[in-house]
Formats: C-alpha cells, sequence, structure tokens
C-alpha cells in the first residue's frame, strides 16, 4: 500500500541520550529533518542542545510527562509533525519467578504504556493531517524469547502486537506505523539496563540465578569483547530512515543477521528446538 508523502520534515525521536536514539537524530538532521530529541535528564539535554538540537524533557512512565512534551513538541513544530520514533526504553534483566509485581509494573510503564500513551496524543492529529509515519523501536526479542530477560521481552512482545493492531486502525488514514528489530547493537543498553534493572534483583543472593546475577553486574566493568554480529547504531537509524520516507514502508524492519535469522527459525522452526538453542542461557 502506497503512503502519502510526509509534508512537514519534522520529527519527533525519543530516547536521544545514547546509542540508537542519539545516532537516529544525527541521521535524521543529516537527511534534512528537522528533529526533536527527547532525554529525561538535565545533563543529557543540554548535550543535545550543544550538538544543536533542539530537545523535549520526556519522561515515558509520566503521563504528566508525556502530555506536556507532546503540547511542546506541537509549539515547537507549528502544529504540524511528520513522524514519530518510540525508542525510548529500557531492559529489566532477571528471571521472571524473581521479578516483583513493582518490578514488572515498571518495565511495562516505560516500554508499554508510556510509548502508546504518547503515539496517542499524536494520533488525532496525523488523521486530521491524512499523513504522518509511526516507527516504533521493538527487538529480535519481540519475536524470539530470551530467558532471563523475560520481561523486557514480554513488553517487545506486546509492542509488536500494539504496532500491528495500531496498523490495521490507521488503515486508510494516510498514517503508516513500522516496527523496527535491531540485534545486538553496539551501545550501552546492556549497562544501563543493568542501572535501571538490577535494583530490583540487589537482594536475591538465595535465588537459583545469583551466580548469573552476580555475574552480569559486574559485567558492566570488564572490557567489552566484540561481538561479530554486532552492527553501529547508525545502521538502526538508516532503517528508521526509510520507514519515514518510503512510498511504501515495510511493516518490519529487522537490523543485524540475528534479527533475520532469529524471525526465519521463529517461524519455521519447532519450539522443542527452539528451547534446545535458547536454554544454555539457564545453565548452569
Amino acid at each position: 500500500m502506497a503512503f502519502p508523502p510526509v509534508q512537514s520534515k519534522t520529527v519527533l525521536v525519543t530516547g536521544c541520550s545514547t546509542g540508537i536514539g542519539w545516532a537516529t537524530a544525527h541521521v535524521l538532521r543529516a537527511a534534512g529533518w528537522q528533529v526533536f530529541p527527547t532525554a529525561r535528564k538535565a545533563a543529557d539535554l543540554e548535550k543535545l542542545r550543544a550538538a544543536g538540537f533542539t530537545p523535549v524533557t520526556l519522561d515515558i512512565a509520566s503521563g504528566e510527562s508525556v502530555r506536556a512534551a507532546a503540547a511542546g513538541t506541537l509549539q515547537l513544530t507549528g502544529g504540524k509533525l511528520g513522524a514519530l520514533v518510540n525508542n525510548a526504553g529500557y531492559g529489566q534483566p532477571g528471571a521472571l519467578e524473581d521479578l516483583s509485581r513493582a518490578a514488572l509494573r515498571e518495565q511495562f510503564e516505560t516500554n508499554v504504556v508510556g510509548l502508546q500513551d504518547l503515539t496517542n496524543q499524536f494520533i488525532p492529529l496525523f488523521r486530521q493531517q491524512g499523513w504522518g509515519r509511526i516507527i516504533n523501536v521493538s527487538s529480535v526479542v519481540g519475536r524470539l524469547p530470551l530467558p532471563l530477560m523475560g520481561a523486557y521481552c514480554a513488553s517487545k512482545y506486546a509492542l509488536e502486537a500494539l504496532s500491528d493492531c495500531l496498523r490495521l486502525e490507521l488503515r486508510g488514514s494516510g498514517v503508516a506505523v513500522s516496527i523496527v528489530e535491531p540485534g545486538p547493537i553496539k551501545t550501552d543498553f546492556r549497562p544501563n539496563a543493568a542501572a535501571a534493572g538490577w535494583k530490583h534483583l540487589a537482594d536475591l543472593k538465595h535465588s537459583r540465578f545469583a551466580g548469573y546475577y552476580r555475574r552480569n553486574a559486574e559485567e558492566p566493568h570488564r572490557p567489552k569483547t566484540r561481538d561479530r554480529f554486532e552492527l553501529p547504531p547508525e545502521a538502526v537509524s538508516e532503517k528508521i530512515l526509510h520507514a519515514m520516507v518510503a512510498d511504501n514502508p515495510r511493516t518490519r524492519y529487522p537490523v543485524t543477521l540475528v534479527a533475520w535469522a532469529g524471525a526465519a527459525l521463529r517461524r519455521v522452526a519447532p519450539d522443542a528446538l527452539m528451547d534446545q538453542l535458547l536454554s544454555h542461557r539457564v545453565a548452569d
């Protein structure tokens, strides 16, 4: 299905303090877009200003912050918006049996509820315009389960379903919805996930997975070894840009060989084989 071209090259990109969001802000600006990147912390907002952007303050887990960010963005753009890139989020580590209600709620509040709340702020505008692009940054784990990251996987599975439903609900509106599914990307995602998520696992020394938690809590301080399947964050940004400018954007954009292979395996491999391939993460 062909979509009308975006008539205002303005874009709100969430989660731009580092990694994929930071790279995407720069790639889109270089392609001629007026980019409004978001961040939570004052230091990150100042870093974005120093890089020449007009950042928007956003705590995606706060409904009040979401509404203020949406209103502020539209004030900056003159009441129009070409695209929304939902990238903000984090990964809660831990075995499901060790996660509290608070840990699960926090993961979904950020990666699912807040993301959809922000999107909903712009849908009436997109419908009125008759054009616009929504790009949700998911993950290969939105289709491929990763034990000991179950909360994060569940949030990305939920994001995949929300995106598919939203695409159907917006059919005929001129608004395209695409999902970008990165595999291993060279970013600070893992140490950031540790900083955000290990607080919920601090007192689990008697857990079946205590050794795993201890090793992974120490990992950000170890020298990083190169993953041969890893790509730079700009590889994700280029897919985001394609989804924003293509006449017929894809519904899904896997990024990295791992993401392509994982999606293919999930479609054709029996569950027993997938369980065998993935169960090494829970081995002693």
